[in-house]
């Protein structure tokens, strides 16, 4: 029936054909010589969008933006495309033209003019580098090579070498402080490549009886066990460590993963970038910052970074009725070898209607980014804190030490004390700030809490066995509050009552500790689980400190 219903059509089409008309003429000079200009025109703003794609940005541009280019058809989308992403990078909205643009253009200019050989300058090494991270701040040159005297950390001696250059920056972002990077010419061509290591521009190296290092000459190894021919041999670090030297100094594989990847987006507020780069430790704005580590798989950690800060040390300014003081945070983690994690910018806004100014002025304000983070590696967080109206800053470096446990062992979770512990209808699709799980908890930074509260404890337990009937887990829970004189508080939960959920994952605990019976004074807190299945027991300690009056509080 289909192919019939086909056949049909094609019928109608064929006798519904007006009569056929005369030839088009053929088209005349002018109307060719038009499209020929046309077409010549699309050729170049192909050739154009190419060369802006595969030689002015190649190696500035995102992944995912390469992506998107991919997509576009139009020269229209093209064009806006390419006033986006200049204008995604410029480094200073208000003035008139892009500075990041016109550097990375002046970039490119100097890399021909100074790099270029039987290759374009900015198809070199030399010039991937510096239109990548810009002029270093030292250069090295031995451009005839030749007699060379090795430093102790390229192991001693004399040797020759090739043509090289050592270039020297005092920072790259996601690489470190201190960064030397080498370029050989290895071909006499002034083509210089960049070294992985330091032994490359070395013209003797694959020659054993010839360009000793100091450890070849004292006969305490041989060529044969060089770090370069043979780099799983252990004996040349302790050489070289025994003649005071250090041949480890290799930033090139670290560099090698970020030479070619987008530098991190600018941010809105690059000067508190600045302070960290630079390493500030003053600190002029009160900040105190807390860390608590939750495991969310077997190689994962959830890490709430927790920032508090006092109300009286800001400026607030009035607007309709209500004033408000703005803080900018910024942050960066990364690991210990130097590689950035994550980095982050927020607003945080304390805000108060004018007649309640002075009691919020005597309150503190929190703010909290979540983290996941690598249980086996260890990582360090800086943070500025700044006070757009006053400038006030407080500057933060804290270590991230995810804790270790053994398999199958009962262990524990940060124990969070807070006055404010919420139910959540649902837990949020995505990350929020004082959320975990399904509970809305605020932690104090500064643990100081006050006889008018409730103190609540938060604690998760995992490595809990189940019972194989009931599916639940069998728990003894002990709550302690402690001095140093002992015990001053203390309940035991038999029957679960504290359990606000469990799973083969993990078991979350949340109870309410009271508190206005007690002295003011500084405290303890111990949780004591026993798992009555595995008969495993896990102790968690969380300090305090408790007041009289309410002073200074968390502005919730």
């Amino acid at each position: 029936m289909r192919l019939k219903i086909r056949l049909f059509c094609l019928s109608v089409l064929i006798f519904s054909l007006p009569p056929l008309l005369p030839a088009s003429p053929l088209p005349t000079q002018d109307e060719d010589k038009n499209r020929q200009l046309e077409q010549q025109r699309q050729e170049e703003a192909d050739d154009y969008y190419t060369k802006w794609l595969k030689e002015d940005v190649v190696y500035i541009i995102a992944d995912e933006e390469l992506s998107v280019f991919g997509k576009l058809t139009t020269p229209e989308e093209k064009e806006q495309f390419i006033e986006q992403f200049w204008r995604r990078r410029d480094t200073d909205l208000e003035t008139g033209f892009n500075e990041f643009k016109e550097e990375h253009y002046r970039r490119i200019a100097y890399a021909n003019e100074q790099f270029t050989s039987g290759t374009p300058g900015w198809k070199t090494d030399r010039g991937m580098i510096y239109i990548i991270h810009g002029p270093p701040a030292e250069i090295e040159n031995h451009a005839g090579g030749g007699h060379y005297v090795r430093p102790m950390d390229e192991g001693g001696g004399t040797t020759a070498t090739y043509a090289f250059e050592k270039w020297r920056y005092r920072h790259i972002e996601g690489i470190g402080d201190d960064v030397i990077l080498e370029f050989y010419d290895k071909t006499n061509t002034e083509e210089y490549r960049l070294a992985q290591t330091p032994f490359e521009k070395d013209m003797l190296l694959k020659f054993p009886g010839m360009g000793h290092t100091l450890a070849e000459d004292m006969g305490m190894t041989d060529r044969a066990h060089h770090p370069y021919l043979n780099p799983g041999n252990s004996s040349y670090r302790e050489n070289y460590k025994f003649m005071g030297g250090y041949y480890d100094r290799n930033p090139f594989l670290r560099y090698e993963q970020y030479a070619r990847i987008q530098a991190a987006p600018d941010l809105k507020y690059t000067e508190l970038k600045q302070l960290v780069d630079v390493n500030i430790s003053f600190e002029i704005l009160p900040v105190k910052i807390r860390l608590d580590y939750f495991n969310l798989n077997g190689q994962e950690f959830l890490v709430p970074i927790t920032v508090e800060f006092p109300n009286h040390e800001l400026s607030y300014v009035e607007a309709d009725g209500v004033q408000t003081a703005t803080i900018a945070i910024y942050g960066l983690i990364t690991s210990i070898k130097g590689e950035v994690i994550q980095e982050f910018e927020d607003d945080v806004l304390s805000s108060f209607k004018v007649e309640n100014l002075e009691a919020g002025r005597r309150k503190t304000s929190l703010y909290q980014k979540i983290a996941i983070l690598d249980r086996k590696v260890r990582y360090k967080v800086d943070l500025v804190v700044k006070d757009l109206q006053s400038g006030k800053t407080g500057v933060i470096r804290q270590a991230i030490v995810p804790p270790s446990h053994q398999e199958e062992e009962l262990w524990a979770s940060s124990v969070i004390l807070s006055n404010v512990v919420q139910s959540l209808p649902d837990a949020p699709d995505q990350d929020e700030m004082f959320v975990l799980g399904d509970i809305r908890i605020l932690p104090s930074a500064t643990k100081r809490f006050y006889k008018q509260h409730r103190l609540n404890v938060y604690l998760q337990v995992y490595g809990v066995q189940l019972d194989q009937v009931t599916f639940e887990p069998s728990l003894q829970i002990k709550y302690q509050v402690l001095k140093k004189s002992g015990s001053v508080a203390e309940f035991v939960d038999t029957e679960g009552q504290t359990i606000q959920y469990s799973s083969p994952r993990r078991v979350v605990l949340i109870a309410g500790v009271p508190i206005q019976d007690l002295e003011p004074g500084k405290y303890t807190v111990r949780v004591e689980v026993t798992d009555l299945i595995s008969e495993q027991v896990v102790l968690s300690e969380e300090n305090f400190e408790l007041a009289e009056a309410l002073q200074v509080a968390a502005n919730r």
